[in-house]
């Protein structure tokens, strides 16, 4: 016999309203993303805008004069390295099986090994010239990220009048622990990728390895994966070494081993030690999920969207505690 199942109307409200609010933020997600990406560029303007703000400076001034300083020192490096890359770029790539070929790899294994290496790359380097040729986005994201740095204080402000002091001051202290713990580990990823390339850089030219440059921005880009990443990074470069010559090959391994070695018993315990708290398989799996999810992007906002859920659950699990 069979048993009636009684719905209320409330169930089926709330049902219907809740696949209208799955719906609209399905609808809404590229500006939740971008919404996202301009949180995290104020988390890493916000301690350089405080620092102008400290010199007397009016904070609206001060976010004007942080971004024309960033602007323009991005803009300039941009302009200096972009033609060279654009060039050794395309060079590597037309390059690279006669590389392959020249350390005694039959054309079928070469082939397999330059189509793995080459949609790597050209996964980031599309990506790239997508995100900077959607002029939209980008000045849509520098705007959000503008206005939260000149109302920032005025965002908390207005959270603890919306929801009540006490439920406002918790929000709001979510908040700046959110923020601080995302700053901190986004400066200190951009400084680590940022001496990882200068130093393999540096490394190749003194070993007159061609395409030094595209070779060392890989190995930049490629730092945010833990253990894996300089791995990946470091095996195009090697690969054309051992092409040139044996000892070319010895000296590029050296070069990307030392400068991992430099990265993890240097860098990382002065830049990131408190700055993150994420363990390496944490973020393996963090960044696998979001490439299934979100391609290269999801690769780049896997690891903040870890950490603000981190933040959150320590700060739940504290209240509840």
């Amino acid at each position: 016999m069979l048993r009636k199942i009684d719905i209320s109307h409330r169930t089926i409200i709330f049902t219907v309203l809740f696949l209208l609010g799955l719906g609209l933020l399905y609808f809404i997600r590229g500006i939740i993303l971008e919404l996202f990406v301009a949180f995290l560029l104020m988390t890493i303007l916000d301690p350089l805008v405080n620092l102008f703000a400290r010199l007397k400076i009016h904070r609206s001034l001060s976010v004007i004069i942080t971004y024309i300083l960033v602007l323009g020192i991005f803009g300039w490096v941009i302009a200096l390295i972009a033609p060279a890359l654009v060039q050794q770029t395309t060079n590597f790539v037309s390059a690279f099986p006669t590389y392959l070929s020249n350390i005694g790899l039959n054309s079928s294994e070469t082939a397999g090994i330059t189509s793995g290496i080459l949609n790597q790359i050209g996964g980031v380097l599309n990506f790239t010239f997508s995100v900077f040729s959607n002029f939209i986005s980008v000045i849509t994201v520098l705007v959000f990220a503008f206005y939260m740095l000149m109302g920032y204080s005025g965002m908390r402000d207005q959270i603890v009048l919306l929801l009540g002091q006490e439920k406002g001051q918790r929000v709001s202290k979510l908040i700046i622990a959110i923020e601080e713990r995302l700053g901190k580990w986004s400066r200190g990823e951009l400084l680590l990728m940022l001496v990882v390339a200068i130093g393999n850089y540096l490394g190749f030219l003194l070993l007159k390895i061609p395409f030094a440059l595209p070779l060392a921005v890989l190995t930049g880009i490629f730092e945010i994966v833990p253990v894996l990443g300089p791995i990946i990074s470091a095996v195009p470069a090697i690969l054309i070494g051992f092409g040139i010559s044996p000892l070319t090959g010895v000296g590029a391994a050296a070069v990307a081993f030392l400068v991992n070695q430099l990265e993890n018993y240097v860098l990382v315990p002065k830049i990131m030690q408190k700055s993150a708290g994420v363990s390496p398989l944490l973020v393996l799996i963090s960044i696998t999920i979001g490439a299934k999810l979100a391609g290269v992007m999801g690769v780049i906002i896997a690891v903040p969207f870890v950490i603000m859920l981190q933040v959150f659950l320590k700060e739940y699990l504290g209240k509840e505690n």
